[in-house]
């Protein structure tokens, strides 16, 4: 039984070693991820917004007296809504360049 776990083993560890290997030439997986998580930040974003005008709309549709004070928590929510998908941007920059 033990002959045969060993035998395994060592096929396991001579087909694996070139995994193991260290490659120069190989892909940028950095620049990769950061293409899928700006597009992550902006699809989170972009529903954000939309949740948020719509209950900003739906706020000063029930309750026209308070639209002033809606309006300006509308612009506030949606300028910290959209920094993070300006700060997604500034980090991928930095990590890529």
């Amino acid at each position: 039984m033990n002959v045969k776990l060993m035998l395994i083993l060592l096929a396991l560890f001579a087909f694996a070693s070139p995994m193991f290997a260290q490659g120069t030439g190989g892909t940028n997986w950095v620049a990769i991820t950061s293409g899928f998580s700006m597009a992550i930040a902006s699809a989170v974003c972009g529903l954000a917004q939309a949740k948020a005008v719509a209950a900003a709309a739906e706020g000063m549709a029930r309750n026209p007296g308070a639209s002033a004070a809606i309006r300006f928590a509308l612009l506030l929510g949606l300028v910290l809504i959209e920094s993070l998908a300006l700060y997604t941007l500034v980090i991928i920059f930095v990590k890529v360049t």
